[in-house]
């Protein structure tokens, strides 16, 4: 009966010291989250296209297909010409589309009465003289184009106005972050992290014409304008 007792305690005693030796739970203060301030800087830079994307077609109607594919040739052939004549090198010069499809006639029973065909032809110009933009215009209506549109100007290079844009966009940024803390009583520390967008170049009504709109009176009027490069971040900074 002693010797049960004897077992008993020593299980005991094995279990108190095994349970002693368990892991320990010790509470941690949790992190501290640092405070933060965000805010955006806005950059933009104004230039003067010197570029331009033109859509020229030719648009031929006859009752016979191939006849009207045979018109519309040599019409667009005359068109690219002139356009060639004007200064633009073959590279600028792009097919942009060829098509052709039937127009039924019908009569007012809605009988149809007869089918005339229509064929476009029409070739996406880049045109790096805009000087020359409305006398190259004129040429090409007068050698048979009846679609002119989706006239797009451009910068050809806009590297170093986008870099110009970004400084100005950080540096507005910077300033907003410094007026607020002052006015919030706290301090800038480090910049955590900067986010930015950059848009594509957009016309900006306001600025004065240039380019084009010192062409001869007689040529089509062409007013490029300007555009706007602009370029937003996002900045958040630790403060204290």
């Amino acid at each position: 009966m002693r010797t049960k007792y004897l077992a008993f305690a020593i299980l005991a005693i094995l279990a108190l010291a095994v349970s002693a030796c368990g892991p320990t739970t010790v509470n941690q203060a949790a992190p501290v989250t640092p405070r933060t301030l965000n805010v955006s800087g806005l950059g933009v830079v104004y230039l003067t296209p010197d570029i331009v994307y033109i859509n020229i077609g030719v648009n031929t109607q006859r009752e016979n297909a191939a006849e009207a594919v045979e018109v519309n040739k040599g019409q667009t052939n005359a068109v690219i010409a002139a356009i060639k004549e004007s200064g633009v090198e073959e590279k600028d010069i792009r097919t942009t589309n060829f098509s052709i499809w039937s127009n039924p006639q019908y009569d007012p029973a809605g009988q149809i009465t007869g089918t005339t065909y229509s064929v476009d032809n029409t070739v996406n110009v880049t045109v790096r003289d805009l000087e020359n933009l409305g006398d190259l215009l004129d040429a090409a209506v007068n050698a048979g184009a009846n679609n002119i549109y989706s006239i797009q100007f451009d910068v050809e290079d806009k590297a170093e106005a986008t870099k110009e844009a970004r400084t100005k966009a950080v540096e507005d940024a910077k300033l907003e972050a410094q007026e607020l803390a002052e006015t919030a009583g706290v301090s800038l520390v480090d910049i955590q992290t900067i986010n930015y967008y950059e848009s594509n170049p957009t016309p900006y009504f306001e600025g004065k014409g240039g380019g084009g709109g010192a062409a001869m009176e007689s040529a089509v009027p062409i007013q490029p304008g300007q555009l706007a490069i602009s370029v937003t971040v996002n900045v958040t900074y630790t403060i204290k």
